[in-house]
């Protein structure tokens, strides 16, 4: 019996040791991406087993490891409360950066961008806190989502009370929020998947996107300079997730 508790033990300690993938991307800046140190000090696990980080580990094109460890930047009290970093040319400058959900035990979730800069990682633009402790948002797409050549950012800002979509756009000095639409989410409590995403079925880019009570799968657009949820006939599970953002 010893042995065996002994043997469960380690197990257990090996995989609450188990360094996580890292996250691949091609092109110029960062071409791999992880989240290392998990982290208890700000214990909001909306993201059910998945911890809070503590550090933001990229490689560069030449296999070179760089890292940003919040608990010596200048806000240790900061944590990463995210799945994965999004490796994606989130400012169209023609280099892939890190797009992280990032929380503040004080003001609650923000979405920051991270860039290697002159060599090293720098977080170089974020979005305001929500504002409260424990509330945090869910990443939607990265996209010219207007079509006026400026990269987008989307999320769902607390998907699980305000159930409110954000679209920030790239502007002089950062990011600027240029539309927002209430009533869809892309994440219920304790999901270790934010669900949805992006998808163009031929008439142009559309945030795929839960209703408000998780029943039905919408497309999101823009008209105009307004945001527009369409209702698609799929059911808001997993496989009508995939279903809608095949265009099937």
């Amino acid at each position: 019996m010893r042995a065996l508790v002994a043997l469960l033990a380690m197990l257990l300690a090996g995989t609450a040791l188990a360094e996580e993938p890292w996250v691949m991307a091609e092109g110029p800046g960062i071409a791999a991406a992880r989240f290392e140190v998990p982290d208890n000090s700000y214990p909001h696990r909306i993201m059910g087993r998945i911890p809070e980080r503590r550090v933001l580990a990229v490689r560069d094109t030449q296999g070179r490891e760089h890292r940003f460890d919040l608990r010596e930047g200048p806000n240790p009290s900061h944590v990463f409360e995210d799945i994965a970093p999004r490796l994606v040319d989130a400012d169209g400058n023609g280099d892939i950066d890190a797009v992280v959900v990032e929380a503040s035990p004080r003001a609650g979730a923000h979405l920051a961008i991270y860039s290697l800069r002159h060599g090293a990682l720098e977080k170089v633009a974020a979005t305001p806190p929500i504002g409260t402790p424990f509330r945090w948002l869910a990443p939607a797409a990265i996209a010219d989502l207007n079509g006026d050549g400026i990269i987008d950012i989307a999320y769902v800002e607390t998907p699980h009370l305000g159930k409110t979509l954000r679209v920030w756009s790239w502007a002089a000095g950062g990011l600027t929020e240029i539309a927002q639409l209430r009533g869809v989410t892309n994440h219920r409590i304790g999901d270790e998947v934010i669900f949805g995403g992006l998808r163009d079925c031929g008439q142009g880019p559309e945030i795929v996107l839960a209703d408000a009570g998780f029943r039905r799968v919408v497309a999101v657009a823009f008209e105009g300079e307004a945001l527009a949820a369409r209702p698609l006939p799929i059911e808001a599970s997993p496989a009508g997730f995939d279903t809608a953002l095949a265009c099937r």
